[in-house]
């Protein structure tokens, strides 16, 4: 049963986000709303910017979130642009990211060490080490920067994962645990995307699509 829904809800992710290789059949219904879906496709497979978009993801929302990213980067093209810029500056473009103030600051600083060790960590102790990086975080910088099998979970892999019944739990922490157990490994750094796009067009934090979803009949928490 979980494998079923699994599969289900891979189909509906497009194959350029999830770095799939090879054609997805898409379904159709859905094919206007993943198009205007606001994933952070030209930030995928780089490290940086994909960590620097998860902080400012942050307590805000997705489309804001791509927004702010959006506006940063197009000042700042570079970790020493980014390094070398104002706090001032910074909060100006994320804004209004929730806290934008603090997460200028944040970004500031992850820029300043990554200019001076040369990279960006590619080990989740590492990427822990930075201010104001959680486990989410850096499961997403390895999962979609460094095409690494984790899974990272956010707000939409949480409440998604346990509105299907695939776990139950109360933290993301917990979900990512407990995921592990039941997900084929070949499928970790993909579910993030996946989940995303998923909950975003569909499986909706509040008043989900439920008449429209294609695996509400695997889903005990449908309100058909």
């Amino acid at each position: 049963m979980k494998n079923d829904v699994c599969i289900a809800v891979y189909a509906l992710a497009p194959a350029p986000f999830i770095g799939f290789d090879h054609e997805l059949k898409y379904i159709k219904s859905f094919k206007n709303s993943l198009s205007n879906c606001s994933c952070h496709t030209d930030f995928y497979y780089d490290p940086f910017k994909i960590l620097i978009t998860t902080i400012i993801s942050q307590r805000t929302k997705d489309l804001v979130t791509a927004q702010s990213a959006k506006k940063l980067f197009e000042k700042f093209k570079t970790v020493r642009d980014l390094s070398e810029g104002s706090v001032e500056d910074i909060a100006t473009l994320i804004y209004p990211a929730g806290f934008y103030r603090q997460k200028a600051k944040r970004i500031k600083e992850i820029a300043t060490i990554i200019e001076n060790s040369g990279a960006v960590p590619n080990e989740l102790n590492a990427l822990l080490k930075l201010p104001g990086v959680g486990r989410k975080t850096a499961n997403i910088v390895l999962s979609a920067g460094f095409n690494m099998d984790t899974i990272a979970v956010d707000t939409h892999v949480h409440r998604i994962t346990n509105r299907l019944g695939w776990v139950h739990t109360k933290t993301p922490e917990d979900t990512e645990m407990e995921l592990k157990k039941i997900i084929p490994k070949k499928y970790w750094h993909r579910l993030n995307g996946t989940l995303v796009v998923f909950g975003q067009t569909v499986c909706k934090p509040v008043s989900p699509k439920c008449k429209i979803c294609p695996v509400n009949k695997y889903c005990p928490s449908r309100k058909l």
